[in-house]
């Protein structure tokens, strides 16, 4: 069994779904007792938080390029990130790091492919939105993303930002959340990505006008199917 590093706490509600699901899935594989062998170095979200708002992406990526070289030194085969958004910064993480990275755009790129989608919405913050490190990483999946109208973005950012990472969940936004969905199904896709991490806790498939693919989940079981890789020799 491999060993699978995290890069979590961006925030810590999704990096305990991250933890839940590899070891359900290993479990479910192997059977008896089984877990996943898993690292997580959590990071304090709000200084990430302060990167972000100061749009300083070097100082972002060599923070989390340090904690993959960590848990690269703590025995990783392999690494995943545990946040959309942060993606960003994944060349960074990747060129700091002797072991693969385990991106959440090839996860969610590779479960479309399966499921025959090749339009896909995508609601995430307003850079995994707006810039193209996101849907240039699914176009090699062959899938077109299909983003809300700008004026949209700083809504869908406040939500997430100033409520899903905190945890906090309300009817009102949901309604704000489905409204974008039945739009962008309206313009075309054929899917619906939660592209943060956190969206799951506000939409679930019965909300959604469109089929869903949950990044976070999705991620997670790509995760678990690198766990249960050989390891190579």
């Amino acid at each position: 069994m491999q060993t699978i590093g995290i890069i979590g706490g961006m925030s810590w509600y999704s990096t305990i779904n991250y933890y839940r699901i590899i070891n359900a899935k290993v479990q479910e594989a192997l059977g008896g007792h089984h877990s996943a062998k898993i690292m997580i170095d959590s990071l304090d979200f709000d200084e990430v938080r302060a990167m972000q708002v100061a749009e300083d992406w070097d100082a972002a990526g060599e923070l989390l390029a340090e904690a993959g070289r960590c848990l690269q030194r703590a025995g990783a085969d392999t690494v995943l990130i545990g946040t959309n958004l942060m993606h960003k910064v994944a060349p960074a993480v990747e060129a700091a790091m002797g072991v693969p990275l385990l991106h959440i755009a090839d996860a969610v790129g590779a479960a479309a492919t399966r499921q025959g989608f090749e339009r896909l919405a995508i609601l995430g913050t307003k850079w995994v939105m707006a810039e193209d490190f996101y849907a240039e990483r699914l176009a090699r999946h062959g899938i077109t993303a299909i983003a809300p109208a700008p004026d949209r973005h700083e809504v869908i950012d406040g939500i997430i930002f100033d409520e899903l990472t905190q945890g906090i969940v309300t009817d009102a936004s949901r309604a704000v959340f489905v409204a974008e969905i039945q739009a962008l199904k309206d313009a075309g896709a054929q899917a619906v990505v939660l592209a943060c991490t956190e969206i799951e806790l506000l939409i679930s498939q019965a909300d959604s006008p469109l089929p869903v693919i949950d990044s976070m989940a999705t991620h997670a079981e790509a995760a678990a199917e690198a766990c249960l890789a050989p390891i190579s020799v």
